[in-house]
Parts: structure tokens; sequence; C-alpha cells
């Protein structure tokens, strides 16, 4: 008999990446001071349409006019997307401290990050996860106003 891997299942249909969307509290680990950086623009513009944003990076003190803080445990408000902008690598770790907490619903890995491991382990613990798609682009595509 034939072992089976386990493969993490990452949201890629409109209708979940909409549910997560609709979420508005963001913790954006690994948040970016440097305006031309993705790190930067993309949660700037989340900011911009209505996005509460807890940005995190050590290095910084505020980031979007918003308290800068370490880690994801420094955060003593609400947490409903955790959106990463840190190497494939450090995953696991931003993944582990996400399940200390008990108010994250999803995680979104932003373009050219994923870590199959991590999304699976995230997913047996109930969360939502996103791999390597951009919250700006889906949020610009599934739920801006065309107006905007």
């Amino acid at each position: 008999m034939l072992a089976t891997a386990i493969e993490s299942m990452p949201i890629e249909d409109a209708d979940n990446l909409r549910r997560i969307l609709e979420y508005d509290r963001v913790a954006v680990v690994g948040a970016s001071t440097s305006y031309e950086k993705a790190a930067h623009i993309v949660p700037a513009y989340l900011q911009r349409h209505g996005y509460e944003l807890r940005p995190i990076n050590p290095n910084a003190d505020e980031i979007f006019g918003e308290r800068a803080f370490d880690s994801l445990t420094d955060v003593a408000e609400t947490i409903d997307v955790i959106e990463i902008f840190r190497p494939s690598e450090e995953v696991p770790g931003i993944v582990a401290e996400a399940l200390t907490r008990d108010d994250v619903n999803a995680i979104w890995m932003q373009p050219g990050i994923r870590h199959d491991g991590a999304a699976l382990e995230a997913e047996t613990a109930g969360l939502d996860v996103v791999q390597d798609r951009c919250m700006k682009v889906e949020h610009g595509q599934l739920i801006r106003n065309p107006m905007d």
C-alpha cells in the first residue's frame, strides 16, 4: 500500500478570496517603511480602502501612521488576516505565532511566497490560506468599487 502525501489546499476561487477580503483587520508581517516596496504599496492601498493595519516590523516604530509591532505576539488588538511579506522559509515561524492566537481567520502569502507545510498546518488548525497571490490585486478585481 502506497502512502499518500497530504497536500495543502490554498484558496484560489473568487468566492472564497472575496470572503477573506471581507475581513478588515490585517497584520502585515514584513511591512516596509520604503515607499517603493510592495510591502509598503500593498498595505497602504488596503488602508486607503478601509482596512485596519497592524504593521509587524521590529526595525520601525510606525508605518502607515500606525504603531509598528515587533511580532504578532505583541499585538493586543484583534487580527483577522495575517498578510506575509517575508521569505518563504520564514512562513513556518509566522504560522506558529499565528496559531498561538485565537482571533486569526486567514493567512495570506503575497506573490512569490509559499510554504506548503506551514499552509497545511494552518489549514489543519482551521485557518484559510492563500499562497502566492497579491491581496491588492485580488481586492481590486473582486471587491473594489469600479468608481474608486
